[in-house]
């Protein structure tokens, strides 16, 4: 099984219409059962559309805002289909993005959506706040041992809304609804460089949860971004205070709630050989012991 997950920038990305295609072609070639993206807009203004218009939509209960002509999600999707591939899928929003997006998350499924689930995670509930944070979750038809979770979280030094606040609510929200009883992947932009000890990645793995990357049989450098990208310019001091050290980055994970065997881990949409379609790069792992991955 392979799962990947990537920030997709979306709407906001430089030559957005040719970065869709070529993201597309990735996907088709690749075919990942399961795909997780974050900032996944649309205009706020934009027309609504049906959501029985929406082939492969599943709407996630509790989110009552409409898909809208646009929508990074909807129109990937129907790419996907019309070249072949059709993936199920659901998308929410979790604010206004740059006072023009309904920013928010994706899940993509090979297989039918079976459930959807969303939560706040943020102390925020303001949606023209743009630090609130949600987390998206769907649970497949065949896979019923397994909840899939698209994540986006805060910085660990921001005083509003820092990152162990929003892990622990996430936590919290998942023991709650019983979720831990199963095995459940967390996959998305934490945030949270890898090198920075003490901080983001360090609680999430003192928590109990376990990194793919680490996990990996055969892995790559694992870098997710390597240039200075909305959000780190002002926080270099995390990062020896050299803007030069905020390149290299790992920030992008998919983080596992209990032991499975992974065969490898790779950075996809890298520019090698796969063109670049986003500022963050994104994670591919396929599951399962070397040689035998189903």
């Amino acid at each position: 099984m392979k799962l990947m997950t990537i920030n997709t920038h979306s709407l906001i990305e430089p030559n957005y219409e040719q970065k869709l295609e070529q993201f597309a072609q990735v996907l088709l070639r690749e075919r990942p059962d399961v795909l997780a993206m974050q900032e996944v807009n649309q205009l706020a203004e934009g027309r609504a559309l049906e959501d029985g218009s929406l082939e492969g939509f599943v709407r996630c209960p509790g989110f009552d805002k409409p898909v809208r002509e646009g929508n990074h999600a909807a129109r990937l999707a129907e790419l996907l289909r019309e070249k072949g591939v059709s993936y199920h899928w659901t998308w929410i929003s979790a604010k206004l993005g740059y006072d023009r997006y309904d920013e928010g998350l994706a899940l993509f499924s090979l297989r039918p959506i079976r459930e959807t689930d969303q939560f706040l995670i943020s102390q925020s509930e303001d949606y023209q706040y743009w630090k609130t944070r949600k987390v998206l979750g769907i649970q497949a038809s065949g896979l019923e041992d397994l909840w899939f979770y698209t994540v986006h979280m805060g910085w660990w030094d921001d005083e509003e809304e820092p990152f162990l606040t929003q892990w622990e609510t996430l936590n919290a929200r998942l023991a709650e609804k019983g979720r831990m009883e199963k095995t459940v992947w967390l996959m998305g932009d934490f945030n949270s460089p890898d090198t920075s000890h003490g901080r983001g990645y360090t609680a999430v793995c003192q928590s109990g949860w376990l990194d793919s990357y680490q996990l990996a049989l055969e892995k790559d450098s694992g870098v997710t971004v390597d240039e200075v990208i909305d959000g780190w310019r002002e926080r270099t001091d995390e990062l020896d205070n050299s803007k030069e050290t905020a390149k290299g980055m790992r920030l992008d994970y998919l983080f596992c709630s209990r032991f499975v065997p992974v065969a490898s881990s790779r950075v996809i949409c890298s520019g090698d050989p796969d063109p670049v379609v986003s500022d963050h790069y994104g994670v591919m792992i396929e599951i399962g012991e070397r040689g035998s991955i189903s």
